[in-house]
């Protein structure tokens, strides 16, 4: 079910995607109550008090073992009861470490536009794949809209 908010709100969290350091991949999360409210954002980043350096980022290693993804952040900044909310991401669907801890959350929709044509996020397939398996046995619904019809309506 994908109506004129969901382009809106990934719309925003594009935008917000575009405040994170990482050289190659930025992710923006917006968390909307069931009255289309915004009740947190985040992007992906290194913690808050922790040197946000191009070097750090550029060595993928050091950096996938210290950055914070964008759906985490807006969890956290949220510092309210998130059940029943959907989570906007862009510009893929939440990794499966993200996907545990969206559904311990309480978060019961995911919509992102579809990465399934992207192959620059090939890698994380396999996660994807996960994420879609636990989303699914958690009863969280996924609504993946394809870049094509994104594009026409933004």
């Amino acid at each position: 079910m994908n109506d004129k908010w969901d382009f809106r709100f990934l719309d925003v969290a594009q935008s917000i995607s575009k405040w994170s350091k990482d050289p190659s991949t930025k992710v923006g999360a917006v968390i909307v109550d069931n009255n289309r409210r915004i009740v947190s954002t985040g992007y992906n980043g290194f913690p808050r008090l922790v040197e946000d350096a191009a070097e750090r980022y550029n060595n993928r290693d050091e950096k996938l073992e210290m950055i914070i993804h964008g759906e985490i952040n807006a969890i956290v900044f949220a510092k309210r009861d998130l059940a029943d909310c959907t989570l906007y991401t862009y510009p893929l669907m939440p990794c499966s470490r993200c996907a545990a801890i969206v559904i311990q959350a309480g978060i019961t929709r995911v919509v992102a536009p579809d990465h399934r044509i992207n192959k620059q996020f090939e890698r994380w397939n396999r996660s994807f794949d996960r994420s879609r398996e636990m989303f699914r046995e958690a009863g969280v619904a996924v609504d993946l809209i394809p870049f094509e019809l994104y594009n026409q309506c933004t």
